[in-house]
Parts: C-alpha cells; sequence; structure tokens
C-alpha cells in the first residue's frame, strides 16, 4: 500500500487557516483607539516689562520672545511675541493716528481681518476692552473652530494710539490638537492687555 504525500501546496493551505483562525479568535469588543497628541509641558507662568522706544508698554511671558517684524511692509514698532516652544507668534501692529478718518479706518480694518477667517471659523465673538484709567480701549475677537488665527484684538487710545494684535499658529491649523496650547496662550494675552499702558 503506497502512502499519498502531503504537498507544499498543502502545508501552506493549512498554515493559512490556522493564522486566520488565531487572528479572528479573541476579544470581540475591539474598538479603534482615537488619534493621541504628544503631551505638553507648560512653563511656569512669569512676565517681565516690555518698555523699549515704543509709545507703550506691556508685561508678556519669559517664555516669549520679541522681535521686530522683518516683513517688506513693516513699520517702526511692528514687533513679535514668538512663542517658539509651542511654534505660535503673536504679531503687534503699531499705528500713529493722525486724523478721525484714519482712526475709523483703522477699525473697519481690524473687523475685516478678524471676519476674513468667518469660512473656517465656527464663531467670532468680539468683547469689549475698556481700561478708562489708562485710556486704553478696543475689542477682542476669539476666533473658533479651525481658522489661520484664534484671537486678535486691537487697542487704542481713540486720539493718537493703535495697536493691533493677531495669534498665530506656525502650522495646520487644528483645534483639538492645539486647544490646550491655545488657552495657556490666550492668559498671557489678557496679561498683556490687562498691564498695556500708553506712554
Amino acid at each position: 500500500m503506497e502512502l499519498k504525500r502531503k504537498t507544499p501546496v498543502r502545508y501552506f493551505a493549512l498554515i493559512i487557516v490556522v493564522l486566520f483562525t488565531a487572528a479572528c479568535g479573541g476579544n470581540a469588543d475591539f474598538s479603534p483607539k482615537p488619534r493621541g497628541y504628544y503631551r505638553i509641558v507648560f512653563p511656569a507662568k512669569e512676565y517681565q516689562q516690555y518698555n523699549e522706544g515704543c509709545p507703550f508698554t506691556f508685561e508678556y511671558p519669559k517664555y516669549g520672545k520679541i522681535e521686530p517684524d522683518r516683513s517688506a511692509n513693516a513699520k517702526p514698532c511692528w514687533q513679535n511675541i514668538q512663542f517658539p516652544q509651542f511654534n505660535a507668534t503673536l504679531h503687534l501692529s503699531y499705528e500713529p493716528v493722525k486724523s478721525k478718518k484714519e482712526f475709523n479706518e483703522l477699525v473697519e480694518d481690524a473687523h475685516k481681518l478678524s471676519f476674513k477667517h468667518t469660512v473656517k471659523a465656527t464663531s467670532i465673538d468680539e468683547g469689549i476692552i475698556q481700561y478708562p484709567d489708562r485710556k486704553v480701549y478696543g475689542i477682542y475677537y476669539t476666533i473658533d473652530g479651525n481658522a489661520a488665527s484664534s484671537a486678535q484684538f486691537f487697542l487704542t487710545d481713540s486720539t493718537r494710539h493703535y495697536l493691533r494684535g493677531a495669534l498665530y499658529f506656525n502650522s495646520e491649523p487644528r483645534l483639538d490638537s492645539i486647544q490646550p496650547v491655545l488657552n495657556f496662550i490666550k492668559k498671557d494675552v489678557d496679561v498683556m492687555i490687562k498691564t498695556f499702558k500708553w506712554k
């Protein structure tokens, strides 16, 4: 009596069946895990005074670095507060006010520049800034959603000075990943506004 020899194809098929059975067994309650993000270590909140040759002063965090704006259309007293650890920049642009007409145009520009993010924003809220004892007035725009800028504001004494600020992250705007950092930096923007003074 002659024994039939198993061919390599049969062995291969048997191995596939065993692997398939092993892979299918196990926990039937499997569900995909949510996307993970890097753990962020936030520095301590410590502030220092900005008091350079511009007609204003304010406090900003020690982990922020102030640099002059080097863009082609930059003017004197245009500054950027860099947050290298968070890949973010707070752009500050100062304009001396020469007339009521110019003042109205600057305020309208701030409104237009904030609302140009409407396409990506889920909402844009306006908050009034008022510190009459320091003659600091303005509007704070909170921009929610995946917009390029999450916070913008302007400050003025309504007669001679105007300063606009805009916070940008140097990466693709994804609110779910930047929200903790955004909340952290917004507190610094609040401190800056609360300590802001015209010279």
